[in-house]
Formats: structure tokens, sequence, C-alpha cells
């Protein structure tokens, strides 16, 4: 299996707090894996670095680039804007905070697909329809209804749809579920898993698995999707592995944190 995002040694300070403390990780193409760990850990800090919107103060991140022939590994901090943006045709980022725009949901988007592809106006609103369709959403009810008057997981189910439509190989969800009730979670727990096993349309160099890595508090959503869990202690990996093995583990720190799961993922964003 091909590596899909490599991080080395990478460390990261604000002022005199070091966040990251050289953390190393391997992400390879088709993985599913989620980053877990406590408030203030780091964990969003690196979400920040493996999709480039931030840079370490030493180390580096590696990821391939679906845009050139066999998928090569480049160094983000070496790349220009233009091959950033290249690069990030094949990503999406579901935001904690959806990260929806002004405007009603088939205009969100459409939006992307109109800038960046050449479908016409059929097809784009054929995608629309599909992609909401396959975020579980009734299409008709919403696909005109305005950002504003969604509800906290319909707005959440539509941020998916987005990244659904523009049909990339790596999904970066951000605290997908918090702030949600438990029956609105299960609901994301299964699109979740439902678009990580949907093979990308277009694999270019043959690559049909989808990656995903989501950086979430849930326990329940570890459970549903077993997936490689990756946790950070104070700005360092101190535990890697299934999720099996991270319920039977005998890391103090990892045992810890299983008992309050529950209670920091309860915490209201919305």
């Amino acid at each position: 299996m091909k590596p899909e995002i490599v991080a080395e040694e990478l460390r990261k300070s604000f002022g005199d707090r070091e966040v990251l403390r050289g953390i190393s990780l391997s992400i390879m193409a088709g993985d599913l894996v989620c980053i877990v760990g406590s408030s203030g850990c780091g964990k969003t800090v690196l979400l920040d670095h493996l999709t480039g919107l931030m840079m370490p103060d030493s180390g580096r991140v590696l990821a391939a680039d679906h845009a050139k022939m066999g998928s090569p590994l480049v160094e983000l901090s070496k790349l220009d804007t233009d091959e950033f943006d290249d690069l990030r045709l094949h990503w999406q980022v579901v935001f904690q905070r959806n990260a929806l725009f002004s405007g009603n949901v088939f205009e969100n988007i459409a939006l992307w697909l109109r800038e960046h592809t050449e479908m016409d106006e059929t097809a784009i609103s054929g995608r629309v329809r599909e992609s909401l369709k396959a975020a579980a959403l009734e299409v008709d009810d919403v696909i005109n209804k305005d950002r504003d008057k969604l509800s906290g997981g319909m707005a959440k189910r539509v941020a998916i749809a987005r990244a659904i439509a523009t049909d990339p190989q790596v999904i970066f969800y951000d605290e997908p579920t918090t702030g949600l009730d438990p029956v609105l979670g299960g609901r994301i727990h299964e699109l979740i898993w439902d678009v990580h096993h949907r093979p990308p349309q277009s694999g270019g160099d043959g690559v049909v698995k989808r990656t995903t890595v989501v950086v979430t508090h849930d326990k329940e959503l570890l459970r549903r999707i077993g997936p490689r869990v990756v946790m950070l202690d104070q700005g360092a990996v101190c535990f890697e592995g299934t999720y099996d093995e991270f319920t039977e583990s005998k890391i103090e720190v990892a045992a810890e944190y299983l008992q309050a799961m529950p209670v920091l993922h309860k915490r209201v964003v919305y």
C-alpha cells in the first residue's frame, strides 16, 4: 500500500509553548485513521499541519500528489501556491463548524464544481443532487434551503455532501459529531463509514481507495467504524494501534482518556 501522508518529526511552538513535540506519523492510501487526545494535546494543530494550513518549526509533511503521474510524495513546505492548489484539488476538509458560506445549499456545493471542473450546469446540478442523497438528505427539501435555516445535524451533512461532490482522494474531518445528539451523531458515523468505502470516481493513476482522517473525542464513533487510532498526549504520540488495542491499552493516560471521552464529546459547539 502506498503512503498518502507522512509526517516526520514535526515540532511547533507558539511562544514558549511547544505544542507538537517531534510527531511522526504515516497514513497509507485507503487508511481510516482517528486522531484522539485530551483538549490542548495538539490534535487540531497536527491536523492543520497535515493539511498544510500551518508549517512546522522543524520536521516536514509529505503528501501524495495525485495531480502527477504515479502520485509521488511531495514536501508541502516546498510547494508554490499553484502546486499547492493542484494538490488540494484531491483533498477535502469537513470543518468542526462546517464552514458553509452564506447562501443556499445548492450554491455551497456547486461553487467548487464551477471553479475547478469543466462540468456544465446540468452536470453540476446532477452532482449536487447525487451528493445530497449520498449524505442521507432529502434532496428536494434541502437543496434550496438557506445556510442559516439548517439545523446543526443538517449543516454537518451538507458539509459532507460538499466534500463528496468534489470526489476527493482524502477527506479530513475535524470533530464531526461534537455537539450533536446521539441519534444525529449515529447518522454521521454511518455517513463517514459509507463515504470512506465509496471509491473515488476518478482514481487517476489507478488508486481507488479513499483515505479518511478524523480528529474526534467520540468514543462511539471509534467503536462503530473501527479505525486505526492515534492518541496524542502533551504534543507527542503516546498510542497507535487498532480500536480494540486502544480500549485494552495498559497505558495510564490512554485509560484515563477513554473514561473522559464521553464528557469531552458533549461540549456544545453549535
